[in-house]
């Protein structure tokens, strides 16, 4: 009987942390429908017209922009450029977009939802350049086609990029790190720009809020920049 008890203990204790991760906060639909103007709630319906009659020259996208420092930071330096941030946690995202409305960056705009649906939003060759920071690292490897540096993702970053796109990727999980860049090579990316240590003599770029953190635990940071040629296949 105890055991028993014990049993439901940890399966009640588990729905409750995973209900109070998917609990939305009170506010944040209207935080959102605040900044509705730099959200997209459709984005298949863009497909291959992202910059159609605008004055963007290129579309570049972030995979899992987080609370968005990188995000807005970035697009300032880049204004010809049309700026897409993915995000599937809504309560970070609102965060990211407030700093956007707040800056008044006209070009930005976010996208609620999971990478693996890219190719349902973008026609091929559509994106120039793609961002991945501080991913989430899946460690173990029944789970590592999620990582979004697995073969899976590659694949569909092929098809999203035109010759010559590239791959900014950064990441303080060392293990992660080596792992890509053996698929980079494997999967017939050129690399460049590897580091181990990026801030090693002074900040190096535009950093998240969660790099900042950990570079000032002195905690290194892994960088390198993957380009998609087609000869390479």
């Amino acid at each position: 009987m105890p055991d028993y008890c014990g049993s439901v203990f940890v399966v009640l204790y588990c729905i409750l942390v995973i209900y109070m991760r998917m609990r939305k906060k009170p506010n944040l639909i209207p935080r959102m429908e605040k900044c509705a103007r730099v959200q997209i709630k459709e984005p298949e319906t863009l497909k291959g017209k992202w910059i159609s009659g605008t004055e963007y020259k290129n579309v570049y996208l972030e995979i899992g922009c987080g609370k968005g420092r990188f995000t807005a930071e970035t697009a300032k330096t880049v204004p010809e450029t049309l700026y897409v941030a993915v995000e599937k946690v809504p309560d970070a995202m609102v965060v990211a977009m407030e700093r956007v409305c707040r800056d008044e960056t006209e070009n930005v705009r976010f996208i609620d939802m999971d990478a693996n649906k890219l190719l349902e939003i973008f026609e091929p060759g559509e994106v120039s350049r793609i961002y991945i920071n501080f991913c989430d690292p899946w460690p173990s490897k029944r789970h590592a086609k999620r990582r979004l540096t697995s073969p899976l993702f590659l694949d569909i970053y092929k098809v999203l990029l035109p010759e010559g796109g590239e791959i900014h990727f950064k990441t303080d999980n060392s293990p992660l790190f080596e792992y890509s860049i053996e698929t980079f090579e494997e999967c017939g990316w050129t690399l460049s720009e590897v580091t181990r240590n990026l801030h090693e003599n002074g900040v190096c770029g535009i950093m998240t809020d969660y790099e900042e953190k950990f570079h000032n635990q002195g905690v290194n940071i892994n960088r390198c920049v993957a380009v998609y040629k087609k000869d390479h296949e």
